[in-house]
């Protein structure tokens, strides 16, 4: 992030508008808590995430604006490309105003500002999104040209009402398979031979992840460095391995379930990918791990697991319907133009 001179907004007196800079992080991860507390940030998450967008071979566009008065940050605006969909004309957009600074054309000036800058660019398509409880967003973003594509859910189990004895009866693995967590997998074949094992699952279950556009190949670097994030654990990580014949040889991780830390704070824990590598589907793999790995974070003391669902993913969102999570106000992802993958 490259700082540039205070802009002065019109019609908004006192409001200045900059690009943040390195030493902006605290705000922004403050603008962005502020703005939607379901999912906060801190200093330290943001930089790991930004770093990895700012280190990556394809060098995607990563910038965020500051709109100020007096010293004091009422709203950020965010252009990104993400690595993980990429493409050279494709640009996700993000205003984020503060509760007690909305309804007076903070977020209109940062729209607008995104706007020219799109222009500027030439971009062909643009993905923005709002929670369907935000009539005003959702109805600035349909004016605005957007459409929507696609919907994501916040699933949330309350885990003082998980029967983890109840379930574990019934989500039993497959004769040849085990589950282990990827801690003690490394502990068997080492660290590296562990994490790339389990990166090969990571590879193929992704592809298959719902999104509005095609998913880019991911690198190993790009999931090492997830890896090394602050909100990651290896004890979290439940992994199901088959036992080869040969014990000589190292089995294949064939599916996964996540649990990394919340920035919520410890009585929250955060799912992330849970999914099956294609020849091993519909064999309750991926029931049996999220089982498990719903058992130790009450082992953890966790009082509640998030999980987020594509309202497209069917099969998910019925896995986790079955095992008690219930969701909250969708976020719609709306797209405006669209470029072929």
């Amino acid at each position: 992030m490259n700082p540039t001179p205070e802009t002065h907004t019109p019609g908004l007196p006192g409001l200045t508008l900059r690009e943040a800079g390195p030493d902006d992080l605290g705000t922004l991860a403050h603008l962005l808590s502020a703005s939607n507390p379901d999912h906060p940030q801190t200093a330290q998450g943001l930089a790991h995430h930004l770093g990895a967008l700012r280190e990556h071979p394809l060098r995607p566009l990563v910038r965020h604006w500051l709109t100020e008065r007096g010293g004091e940050a009422l709203g950020l605006a965010e252009l990104v490309q993400y690595p993980g969909m990429f493409h050279p004309d494709r640009y996700h957009a993000d205003v984020q105003v503060l509760p007690a600074a909305r309804g007076r054309g903070v977020g209109r000036w940062l729209t607008e500002h995104l706007e020219r800058e799109l222009a500027a660019r030439g971009a062909r398509e643009v993905l923005a999104g709002a929670y369907e409880t935000a009539a005003p967003a959702l109805g600035l973003l349909r004016r605005s040209g957007f459409e929507e594509a696609l919907r994501y859910f916040d699933n949330v189990l309350d885990l003082s009402g998980f029967d983890a004895a109840h379930w574990s009866a019934q989500a039993t693995l497959p004769a040849g398979v085990r589950a282990v967590t990827l801690a003690d997998l490394s502990a068997q074949w080492g660290e590296e031979a562990a994490r790339r094992a389990m990166f090969g699952a990571v590879r193929e279950i992704r592809e298959d992840v719902p999104r509005p556009g095609a998913a880019t190949e991911i690198r190993y670097e790009d999931f090492a460095h997830r890896l090394s994030g602050p909100d990651f654990f290896p004890q979290g990580v439940l992994l199901a391995v088959t036992e080869p014949e040969d014990p000589a040889t190292p089995g294949e991780v064939v599916a996964l379930s996540e649990l990394f830390r919340s920035e919520a704070g410890p009585q929250r824990l955060d799912t992330g990918l849970t999914g099956t590598r294609r020849a091993w589907r519909r064999r309750g793999l991926a029931l049996a791990l999220k089982v498990r790995a719903l058992a130790l974070a009450r082992e953890l003391g966790a009082r509640e697991v998030w999980t987020g669902n594509a309202t497209s993913n069917a099969p998910m969102l019925s896995l986790n319907t079955r095992l008690g999570f219930r969701p909250r106000p969708a976020w719609i992802e709306f797209r405006r133009g669209q470029v072929e993958d």
